[in-house]
């Protein structure tokens, strides 16, 4: 299931305390992202739980995985009260579904070397793998013109308050997904490079030089 937010979609990821949380969505974010993968941003469930329950009314909050039982990713989902769960690594196309009718909204991370962006059922985003390099990126987002019908594409990793302001002006992204562009330390979030990479990324899409045909974006 689609969420139903307006304008470009903004997902911090890696959040660790309830104040960076709040900060993320005081300043403008559509959603934060906990880490329930292995990763220095790791978060234990509970600790989810009680960010999760102090967030204002239309926060989304995404939970990510990575080599999880498709049956846990459904257990902690629904028993935290998540908007939605993104899953990278390996996964089949039946754990994917398995997951899809059981929670609000799937996030799929595109694994490495996909040539195309083909709509996988139950998946109603498609987020990019982290890119270091601008060229990187342009080759994948290119992959939005040969995907048809199309799955809206969130463009992760490798921006700041500067890059991001290039990828939404240029490309027709349904969101943003950002991470270490806005830390001070890992798992840290920095008032000043969060503030502006919200307010770029903003501006960039309402003065964008592409067109979003969310219409033509499968369901």
């Amino acid at each position: 299931m689609r969420l139903t937010t307006e304008g470009l979609f903004v997902k911090v990821s890696g959040v660790t305390t309830e104040e960076d949380a709040l900060l993320s969505i005081g300043l403008g974010a559509t959603a934060v992202g906990f880490d329930f993968a292995l990763t220095p941003c790791q978060l234990p469930v509970a600790t989810a739980h009680d960010i999760i329950r102090r967030l204002p009314p239309g926060a989304v909050t995404v939970g990510v995985f990575r080599h999880e039982l498709p049956q846990r990713i459904v257990e902690i989902a629904n028993t935290i009260g998540l908007s939605a769960v993104q899953i990278d690594g390996p996964a089949t196309g039946d754990d994917l579904l398995y997951v899809a009718e059981r929670v609000n909204t799937v996030l799929r991370m595109v694994p490495e070397g996909t040539e195309r962006l083909t709509p996988v059922k139950g998946v109603d985003y498609f987020v990019l793998p982290e890119h270091d390099q601008r060229e990187a990126l342009a080759d994948s987002l290119e992959l939005l013109a040969d995907s048809t019908p199309r799955t809206p594409v969130i463009a992760s990793g490798g921006m700041s308050a500067s890059s991001v302001v290039d990828v939404v002006q240029n490309f027709p992204v349904y969101g943003v997904d950002v991470r270490a562009g806005v830390e001070s330390a890992p798992g840290v979030k920095d008032p000043v490079k969060l503030g502006e990479f919200i307010a770029n990324a903003r501006w960039a899409y309402e003065n964008s030089y592409v067109e979003r045909h969310f219409d033509e974006w499968t369901l």
